[in-house]
């Protein structure tokens, strides 16, 4: 085995994203490209000789191969070992846990999360910090200025390891120990949750279904849900990660899970539903015939946190992304707590996490998590809510009517346009940051515009800025509509209109969110000339 020091060229679109560099998967597979990417990385982060490294990825498409690839590469750079997932799996939230746990120096994770997956779909990578979060805008600006220059990488001339089988081999000079992707991560469930409470609850015919959308999260849910919880194996459904996730969507929302959608609103309803995504970061949480907002869903999580083991302490604080609706911000003014509001992006969250102000945190964008991890966890927020219920002795309706009665309620919705020209998207943005001063103090029906504004960040520990971040309309009674063009796709631009309107009359918590908001989203479309500037008629996914 011999180390090569390979001649290139720079690619100028290895940019990286909220959640690392994206594209699709030929993309990936042209010469150089995944090596330029990695090379730059190891450039960036400065690891010492020697350092460790966690490697895994959600099993979509030309998961193994890239795997292969950095391993030969680790080793070609001085890595002295590097803990991979049998078989090349590892859900984002159990790698962050085992970066944490084994004290790793980080740990780069194959994911492009919730998007599709196939021969011509999407792959990511991304880089995740000894704390096991994503790494930081400063080190994903280095890895990208390093991208842009880029002359040459190394890599181990060596067989492929073998990655499906628990145990140690040796690349070079590197071990390379392929590690059970479950068990740590189980552990870590299981010492926040009273799992005894929630056999309890499974075994008292309290009915689950639990949908991985042939992604990473089978093998968790099987282990944790099945042979720890006792759940019959009938509460599965597409529990077989597939590299293409069986021609799906991995998106747990209502439109991409609809499969689960029609067993939870159907005549023999279980009592509890819920799905994740692709890596296993996001969830969707349903009742018998009921959706739980993820806004909704954060809310409730902080308000009956101290029902939870890993909780009963009490929180530091909570935290948001600014498009996720104030429903958490009611709840922590009642808890006396700091409520911070972030950026989108789950990065923004560990720095506040690292030092100790929020507990729990989440977006709307179906993602909740804790400080457990450095990332938003799907299957911890299932666990967080069958808690809850095995202790409140609720439905999850009845638990969250109650919420709204106490609370009020915050009626939300995203509406997502997908795969739309770059241009008329920026166009739609542009023209709403010129109409700020004209917009300010103009009525329309029963809303006023109180303020306009795009949001920017201060973080309160490090001081660093983020700008331009999405254009807020900002309403006298607390209504918001805000524009947001998503950094997670590969393909056109997605631009998202979130809306949001506050209820404190019980009497209306019945109403549908749509009807609720129906003002509203005629109001959003009519400051945004979207349908005139971008053509597009109906959204691709409302949530």
């Amino acid at each position: 085995m011999s180390i090569r020091t390979v001649a290139t060229q720079p690619f100028s679109d290895q940019k990286p994203g909220t959640s690392g560099l994206r594209k699709k998967v030929p993309v990936f597979q042209k010469p150089h490209y995944l090596e330029n990417f990695v090379q730059s990385i190891f450039d960036s982060i400065a690891a010492p000789k020697g350092a460790s490294l966690v490697l895994g990825g959600d099993g979509r498409y030309y998961n193994r191969e890239a795997i292969q690839i950095i391993l030969k590469m680790a080793a070609a750079n001085g890595f002295g070992e590097v803990l991979v997932g049998c078989g090349g799996i590892l859900s984002t939230p159990a790698a962050s846990c085992v970066i944490r746990k084994y004290q790793t120096y980080g740990g780069i994770i194959l994911s492009a999360s919730h998007n599709p997956g196939g021969p011509k779909e999407d792959f990511g990578i991304k880089y995740n910090s000894s704390n096991g979060g994503p790494a930081t805008e400063t080190v994903t600006e280095a890895i990208f200025a390093k991208s842009k220059t880029i002359s040459s990488y190394r890599i181990l001339d060596a067989a492929d390891v073998p990655l499906d089988q628990l145990g140690e081999t040796t690349l070079g000079g590197m071990k390379v120990k392929v590690i059970d992707p479950v068990s740590d991560y189980a552990e870590l469930m299981e010492s926040l949750f009273d799992f005894a409470a929630i056999r309890t609850l499974l075994k008292g015919g309290f009915k689950i279904k639990f949908d991985a959308m042939h992604a990473v999260n089978g093998p968790y849910a099987k282990d944790i849900l099945v042979m720890r919880l006792g759940a019959p194996e009938s509460s599965l459904m597409n529990a077989v990660p597939l590299e293409d996730f069986g021609g799906g969507h991995p998106d747990p929302n209502l439109t991409y899970a609809h499969d689960l959608v029609e067993i939870m609103f159907g005549a023999d309803a279980p009592d509890f539903g819920a799905a994740s995504d692709g890596d296993g970061d996001r969830n969707m949480i349903l009742g018998k015939r009921f959706f739980v907002t993820p806004s909704d869903s954060l809310a409730l999580l902080a308000a009956n946190a101290t029902l939870v083991r890993g909780y009963a302490k009490g929180l530091a604080g909570v935290a948001r992304s600014m498009p996720t609706s104030a429903a958490v911000d009611r709840v922590a003014k009642a808890m006396n707590i700091p409520c911070y509001e972030t950026p989108t992006g789950w990065k923004f969250f560990g720095n506040l996490m690292d030092a100790d102000k929020v507990t729990l945190c989440g977006e709307e964008s179906f993602g909740t998590g804790s400080n457990h991890v450095r990332e938003k966890d799907g299957l911890w927020a299932v666990l967080f809510w069958l808690n809850i219920v095995a202790a409140r002795k609720q439905s999850v309706e009845e638990i969250v009517r109650g919420h709204w009665a106490k609370f009020g309620r915050n009626f939300y919705s995203r509406y997502d346009y997908e795969g739309l020209p770059t241009e008329a998207a920026n166009g739609v943005m542009l023209h709403l940051r010129d109409s700020f001063a004209s917009l300010t103090g103009k009525q329309f029906g029963k809303y006023t515009v109180g303020s306009c504004d795009d949001f920017s960040y201060t973080d309160p520990v490090d001081g660093s800025v983020s700008k331009d971040q999405g254009v807020r309309i900002l309403f006298s009674d607390g209504s918001r509509i805000i524009f947001r063009l998503s950094g997670t796709g590969t393909e056109g631009a997605t631009l998202r209109v979130y809306l949001e309107a506050y209820e404190v009359d019980a009497s209306h918590h019945h109403l549908d969110a749509q009807e609720a908001l129906k003002e509203l989203i005629q109001i959003a479309l009519r400051i945004s000339e979207l349908q005139t500037r971008t053509g597009r008629d109906q959204p691709t996914v409302i949530t």
